[in-house]
C-alpha cells in the first residue's frame, strides 16, 4: 500500500483512511485498487482484526472520482469505450468489491462530504457514523455519468428505492440529520468527536467471538441476495458449528457465572 490509502493497526481494529485531503480525497486513481485489495486482504487474513473504521483524512470523506481526470481523458478515463469499461473493472470496481468483501464489520466514520463513488463506498460500510458536516450525494448524472461504481446496487437496499431515485434522478446532496432520517446513517455526532464514537462502537464489536462474528456478517450479507430458505438453512449450518466452538461454552459460562466472557476464537 502506498501513503493514498493509509493503514492502522490497534489491538482488534483497523482503521483505512483515504488519504489524498488536499484533493478531497479523490478514488480511483492509479494504485488505489492494489491498495484496497491490499488492505481487505490484510484484514481477512489477520483473525486478530475483528472490525475496520473507514474515513477520509482532512475535511472530505471522499468527493468521488477524479473529475479532471475525467476531463482530460486520463487513467481509466482514456481510450475508447470498450478500454474504459475495461478500466472500470480493473480498477474502481475493484476498490468496491475489495471493501465488499471484508469479512469483518465496517464501519464508515463519515467526517465531511461523500459524493458519488465516495458514496458507494460508505455505503459498502455495515453502518454509517457521520459528522455533523457530513453531506451525501449521488451526482453522477450531473456530470452526464450513470451510478457505474455499484450505487444503482447498493443505495436502494440502504434508503429504499424511492429515496434512492430521488437523490440519483435530482443529483441532490443531503446533510447529515436528513441521511440520519433516511436511514443512511445511524448515528450523527460533533465532527470532534467522530473517531472517538466510531471507536467506541468498533470496541464494542470486538467484545462479540471473532468467528461467529465473521459468520454473522456473511448471514447478513447472503440474506441481501438469497431467498429466505437458503439463508434459514445457512443459518441452521452455521448454528451447529456455533454450538461447538469453545467460544459458546464460555459465553455460557460467563452468564451463568456472570462475568465478561472472554473469546479466543475457538
Amino acid at each position: 500500500m502506498d501513503d493514498a490509502l493509509l493503514y492502522e493497526k490497534d489491538g482488534s481494529v483497523a482503521t483505512l483512511t483515504i488519504n489524498r485531503p488536499d484533493i478531497r480525497n479523490p478514488l480511483g486513481m492509479p494504485g488505489d485498487a492494489e491498495n484496497f485489495n491490499e488492505a481487505a486482504t490484510l484484514i481477512n487474513q489477520d483473525h486478530e482484526v475483528k472490525c475496520v473504521i473507514l474515513t477520509g483524512a482532512g475535511k472530505a470523506f471522499s468527493a468521488g472520482g477524479n473529475v479532471k481526470a475525467m476531463k482530460e481523458k486520463e487513467g481509466n478515463f482514456a481510450g475508447p469505450g470498450v478500454r474504459i469499461a475495461d478500466g472500470y473493472r480493473r480498477g474502481i470496481h475493484v476498490i468496491v468489491k475489495s471493501v465488499w468483501n471484508i469479512e469483518v464489520p465496517v464501519i464508515a466514520a463519515v467526517n465531511g462530504p461523500a459524493i458519488g463513488l465516495g458514496n458507494d463506498v460508505a455505503c459498502l460500510a455495515d453502518m454509517r457514523i457521520a459528522s455533523d458536516g457530513a453531506v451525501f450525494g449521488a451526482t453522477f448524472l450531473k456530470v452526464g455519468l450513470v451510478p457505474g461504481d455499484g450505487g444503482a446496487w447498493l443505495l436502494p437496499r440502504v434508503i429504499g428505492m424511492s429515496r434512492a431515485s430521488e437523490l440519483f434522478f435530482t443529483g441532490d446532496t443531503i446533510d447529515a440529520t436528513t441521511a440520519q432520517k433516511w436511514g443512511l446513517v445511524s448515528r450523527v455526532v460533533l465532527q470532534e468527536d467522530l473517531m472517538k464514537v466510531a471507536r467506541e462502537t468498533a470496541d464494542k464489536i470486538c467484545l462479540q467471538p471473532p468467528d461467529v462474528l465473521r459468520m454473522t456478517k456473511r448471514l447478513m450479507r447472503t440474506g441481501q441476495t438469497s431467498s429466505f430458505e437458503t439463508v434459514m438453512d445457512m443459518s441452521a449450518s452455521m448454528q451447529a458449528l456455533a454450538h461447538h466452538t469453545e467460544d459458546h461454552e464460555e459465553a455460557l459460562d460467563a452468564f451463568f457465572e456472570k462475568r465478561p466472557p472472554q473469546f479466543k476464537g475457538q
